[in-house]
């Protein structure tokens, strides 16, 4: 996290300037909900837009879209942003009645719309303004938008807008051929061994204490060939990489008493820890006492504990996985799903569902994936990014 910063917005140009900053790509096709906090920005929302049946009754779309905003408890107003080419140049438009349920809904709600505008390629106007002097047809240029002042605020204080989710897909084998049959002959060395000592709790020690080393010192040039290949060979043991993901977002004795708690640990298992030379000289901490006060592993993957999670780890994580998977299988799923999960984490829905698609495009029937996209389509919340005060920030949105 960084900083609240104070950032002033001058009029709807900054506004809708600042809201490809916050998703991190410029919507099409979609629905951006803002809620207010008196006259400051709050929670960011985007969907898909409706599709002609949900267009002719809008109110169950419009409930959905108050649920989820409803989630910033502080809110007492709404903005809205429909992002599209269509059907919005000459009234009454195909989304005026869209518009006019998520009006009614919301300010039944508390939330009353102060706002709401249609976003295309080349224009944007307000949705409401019928007035060729202030609003001509068709509109203000696009152009206006990316020259506001606040959009080259976000710029000059480091924030980039990139593709969308789907355009951002990567290439299924972006290495080398070499330097991929170099990883994975390693990778193949590694599991065998880690494979004897999966009941080993001194292994999976060792293996917790290498990963959160990794991610409290991420390292600044790309991992060598032998790290990535032990870090792909502990995320292909189900039970190790779910106590990745818990170890990141917790810390250690929430993963180690997890993972004692499911019975994994084979008491007759004496083999010597195996590892990458450098983590000998990684020590852990002492052990957890008697578990009490430390979350289960589905209270952590569902975002329910701790109450706050570790996010710098949590940002290491997500860095040190974009290594781990393009050279596919299992531990390629096992990397793009974790990535998928904390995407999910951050409350970034659309990022999530490219990386849990990609995954099982990888490896079909991952369940991991399967069972956190089903999260996402249903349009889950993770529970972090349910809470402002728990919730991941790009950077702080504190504008006024």
């Amino acid at each position: 996290m960084t900083p609240p910063e104070h950032l002033t917005v001058r009029g709807p140009e900054d506004i809708l300037g600042f809201i490809p900053h916050s998703l991190g790509y410029w919507p099409a096709d979609s629905l951006v909900a803002m809620t207010m906090q008196g006259k400051r920005l709050g929670a960011t929302l985007r969907l898909d837009l409706p599709g002609p049946e949900t267009l002719a009754d809008p109110w169950g779309y419009a409930r959905t879209v108050r649920d989820y905003l409803e989630a910033d408890q502080l809110a007492d107003g709404a903005l809205l942003a429909v992002f599209t080419n269509d059907g919005w140049m000459e009234p009454p438009g195909t989304y005026s009645g869209l518009l006019g349920a998520l009006e009614d809904v919301l300010d039944s709600a508390g939330l009353t719309v102060r706002d709401a505008w249609f976003v295309g390629d080349a224009y944007w106007r307000d949705a409401h303004c019928t007035d060729q002097d202030c609003c001509p047809f068709p509109g203000r240029p696009v152009q206006a938008i990316r020259d506001s002042m606040l959009n080259a605020e976000m710029v000059y204080r480091g924030s980039s807008v990139g593709p969308a989710p789907a355009e951002a897909s990567h290439p299924r084998s972006p290495v080398a051929d070499a330097e991929r049959d170099v990883v994975l002959a390693s990778e193949a060395a590694w599991a065998a061994q880690l494979e004897r000592r999966r009941g080993s709790e001194e292994q999976f020690c060792r293996l917790m204490v290498h990963w959160e080393a990794l991610l409290a010192n991420p390292p600044a040039e790309p991992l060598a060939a032998q790290d990535v290949a032990y870090l792909r060979a502990s995320l292909a043991v189900p039970a190790w990489r779910d106590a990745v993901l818990v170890m990141a977002a917790a810390g250690r004795p929430a993963a180690v008493t997890g993972a004692a708690a499911f019975g994994i640990f084979d008491a007759g298992c004496t083999l010597e820890p195996v590892g990458p030379a450098h983590s000998e000289r990684e020590h852990p901490e002492p052990a957890p006492g008697d578990g009490s006060g430390i979350p289960g592993y589905g209270e952590v993957l569902l975002g329910r504990e701790p109450v706050l999670p570790a996010w710098s780890r949590l940002n290491s994580l997500d860095q040190v996985l974009e290594q781990l998977w393009p050279c596919g299988g299992t531990a390629g799923a096992a990397a793009l799903t974790g990535q998928g999960w904390i995407a999910w984490c951050r409350g970034r829905g659309s990022y999530a569902a490219a990386y849990l698609g990609r995954a099982l495009e990888e490896e079909p029937g991952y369940r991991l994936a399967e069972l956190l996209l089903e999260l996402v389509r249903r349009g889950t919340l993770c529970g972090w990014a349910a809470r402002k005060e728990a919730s991941w920030r790009r950077f702080e949105p504190d504008a006024a």
